[in-house]
Order: structure tokens, then sequence, then C-alpha cells
């Protein structure tokens, strides 16, 4: 049986493409040719099976008084045993809890993914091995996320807190036992300063292609 990856995310593992212009297809979601997943797949090999689950929106563990089902936590069980067995699973989350009417901080943030990363370990859908998890810390929001149409709800302290965040992320990796990978320098957009570009998408493929067939003993 292949190796079974399983990439959880916000809209940035979804593909979202704040810019048509970006997008080979001009539309609002980057094409297999192009998303990170689909292009660690390819780089990764017929050993290994990615699998997407993305979501625009998605937090770690706090709920959206906006919007249902956001929340990962409440969906985990369920995705981590529809998708066994895993033998890794990548965790993209943290740009969406930084908004403002959740009312929590960086250190909040980490705790969240804490719980989460805690709940995966729990969850009986790795075989025989033990459970195998990797935090992607996402980029900091840019600047441009606040005179964006898109900021506007996002609301105040998103910038700070996002930058806060690979601090307090590394360590919740090494308290839980996680791998750790800092996504900052992979590219964001100009125009809402929180989605990745086709470039972006690329480099953050690249940095997990390097890392991950460590993680798999490949």
């Amino acid at each position: 049986m292949k190796k079974h990856i399983l990439c959880l995310g916000d809209s940035n593992t979804h593909g979202y493409c704040a810019d048509p212009s970006d997008c080979a297809d001009g539309g609002i979601r980057f094409n297999e040719e192009e998303r990170w997943t689909c292009l660690l797949q390819k780089a990764l090999g017929e050993d290994v099976l990615v699998t997407e689950e993305g979501l625009s929106g998605r937090t770690t563990v706090f709920p959206d008084p906006l919007h249902e089902s956001m929340d990962a936590l409440g969906i985990l069980y369920a995705l981590l045993k529809s998708h066994e067995v895993l033998d890794l699973l990548v965790i993209m989350l943290g740009t969406n809890d930084t908004k403002e009417r959740l009312g929590v901080n960086a250190s909040c943030i980490a705790i969240g993914m804490e719980r989460l990363v805690r709940k995966a370990q729990s969850v009986d859908c790795w075989g025989d091995h033990a459970p195998n998890i990797l935090i992607v810390c996402p980029p900091p929001i840019r600047a441009e996320m606040e005179l964006a149409e898109c900021g506007q709800p996002m609301g105040k302290g998103c910038l700070e807190k996002s930058r806060e965040l690979p601090l307090y992320l590394e360590k919740t990796a090494r308290l839980v036992g996680a791998h750790y990978l800092d996504a900052a320098g992979c590219e964001f957009n100009a125009l809402d300063g929180m989605h990745l570009t086709r470039r972006g998408h690329a480099q953050l493929a690249q940095r997990l292609a390097e890392r991950i067939p460590g993680l798999l003993a490949l």
C-alpha cells in the first residue's frame, strides 16, 4: 500500500487564488498543476498518496459565529477515520484563528493547535505505527490585508498575531512530539496579503518535498 499523507488546512490548502491573473485557468482556485498539494504529490512520486482537506476559513478549534463547521476539531475524528490508514498528517492552520471576532491571541491559537494534535494522536487511524504529524506554520499575514475588502471581516490585530505564531507553534510541536516547519518566505500575494501566489505554492511544495521523505523513511 502507498504511504498516505493527509493535508489538513484552510484556503491555502484548498488552493484559493485571490488574483485570477496568477492562475492558469483564470479562476478562483489554482489547478492541479499549481496547488502545493498536487505539486507535492508529483515530487514524492507514485509510492505516496497525498490527499487534500482544505476548507476556506477553517480554524484549529475555534467555532466561527458567522459560519458553521469551521473548526477542524469538530470534524477531525470522522476525517481521520475516513482516510485511514495514515502515515503522515500535515496541518497548516492558524491564519483564520487570528480573526478579531474569535477573540484569541497567538498563545491561545497555539493551545488550540495542541488540542487538535493531541486529538489526532488519539484517533485509531495510524495502523501499526505511531502517530506522525507535521505542523506547518503559515506565512505571516501581509499589511495589504488591512486595506483589502476581505480584510475588513478579519478585523484588527491579525498581522501581529500571525507574526507571533511561529514562536508559539514551534513550542507546541516540541510539547506534543510533532514535527515542525515554518512556511515564512513562501510568497503571499499583494492583493489581500494572506493567500499564496502560484510561486508561493511551488515554494511550499518544494520545502515539504525536501522534508517529508525523512519523516516517512522513504
